[in-house]
């Protein structure tokens, strides 16, 4: 079936259909990851936004429940050149096609994603339409229709209801074996940082959830937390009412500086628990500690990102996902520009001089994405055991 993407400012891209045949709208932008589309299409913070690959062939190892960071496809539309005719991997339930008309995501192959990321790098930002059918115009009024600015996201991701997180449950399943056999074992011998041997928890913390990625609570469980996890409305009267040991800060979809109700709580947290945050985390944090965010031209999404740590000089290669930024001018004296984005200068790290409170603007969970972050989540571990101990 006859697609379209069409952007506001009058481009019409013209393609085929895979996914569900549904109209969807939103801001568009670019990944440059190889590999990780299926953590893409998952991942919170990509709420509101029809994403397109770079990478010219996506599809080949089709989709497995393990990959997800999420139970829902968050995305609007997924865009690529190229769909794999082929899904060729032993951990794979369905194809990409299925897993998109499964949960009611429409994509489109055939694009020219060169084309169209050199375009958005030109125009930036840019509302768009993925349109089942040849109606242009229906589709170009549509994207110029699109509501992304102003947008409240978060609401729309982050849980209901608190919880503990728990990871023997939530990594729990039978496997599908190639003989179609069902097996309680995990099959092959590496399935990454999800089946590493769980450490007996040490500290509680509260998690904020304001679109998080599952991953992230993995990582937090492997560094020792006993994770609670509460919506992102709540305050920060209730939060330091669980008495937790510190406090986690997640990534989520839009921009910062419309969420007010989340900026007041994190205020209020500052000097009386640690804080670690990530990604949208991270803007918050800024936004509580005075200082102030922009949107990007065009974002930063890919795994591989070059960031610099501005106090070793070291240099990491990152999973990074934003498409705001914190202004370094705007940060008073006592927050420290830790780390730096290598490709455009922007702050990828900051620290609160006086208490613990640091974030990053990139995923050290890193899924998609190398590993050479991760030890962000065992220096809040440390952080946490000093503020416990010396209290």
């Amino acid at each position: 079936m006859e697609a379209l993407l069409a952007l506001e400012d009058g481009t019409i891209f013209r393609g085929e259909l895979f996914g569900a045949p549904v109209v969807q709208t939103g801001e568009i932008c670019f990944n440059t990851s190889m590999t990780g589309y299926q953590e893409v299409l998952t991942d919170p913070s990509y709420r509101g936004q029809i994403v397109a690959m770079t990478n010219p062939l996506i599809g080949n190892t089709g989709i497995n429940t393990v990959d997800q960071e999420n139970d829902q496809v968050q995305l609007r539309g997924f865009v690529i050149e190229e769909l794999s005719p082929v899904v060729s991997n032993w951990r794979a339930e369905m194809s990409l096609s299925e897993y998109l008309e499964k949960h009611g995501i429409p994509g489109i192959q055939g694009i020219d994603t060169r084309s169209l990321t050199l375009r958005l790098r030109s125009s930036g930002a840019t509302r768009a339409c993925l349109y089942p059918g040849s109606d242009a115009d229906k589709a170009l009024a549509l994207a110029r229709g699109a509501a992304y600015e102003g947008v409240d996201f978060v609401s729309e991701v982050t849980t209901k209801t608190s919880y503990r997180w728990d990871p023997e449950n939530a990594l729990s399943r039978k496997w599908v074996l190639a003989s179609g056999q069902t097996s309680d074992s995990v099959p092959g011998d590496d399935l990454g940082n999800m089946y590493r041997p769980l450490s007996p928890t040490r500290r509680r913390i509260v998690a904020c959830d304001f679109g998080m990625k599952k991953n992230i609570l993995r990582s937090l469980r492997q560094n020792g937390f006993d994770v609670e996890v509460v919506p992102a409305g709540t305050s920060a009267e209730d939060i330091l009412a669980r008495n937790p040991e510190g406090v986690f800060l997640s990534n989520g979809p839009g921009d910062p500086a419309t969420l007010d109700s989340a900026r007041e709580m994190v205020r209020g947290l500052v000097g009386k628990k640690p804080l670690f945050g990530i990604c949208l985390g991270h803007q918050l944090l800024a936004l509580a500690l005075g200082g102030k965010t922009f949107k990007l031209k065009f974002g930063h999404r890919g795994a591989n990102q070059p960031v610099k740590n501005l106090r070793t000089g070291a240099i990491a290669i990152t999973s990074q996902n934003h498409g705001y930024a914190v202004d370094p001018d705007s940060l008073p004296s006592h927050v420290e520009v830790t780390h730096i984005n290598l490709n455009d200068g922007t702050v990828a790290g900051l620290r609160h001089r006086d208490v613990a409170a640091f974030s990053v603007q990139y995923h050290p969970e890193a899924s998609p994405g190398p590993h050479d972050a991760e030890g962000f989540f065992d220096d809040f571990a440390k952080e946490v055991d000093a503020a416990t101990e010396n209290a």
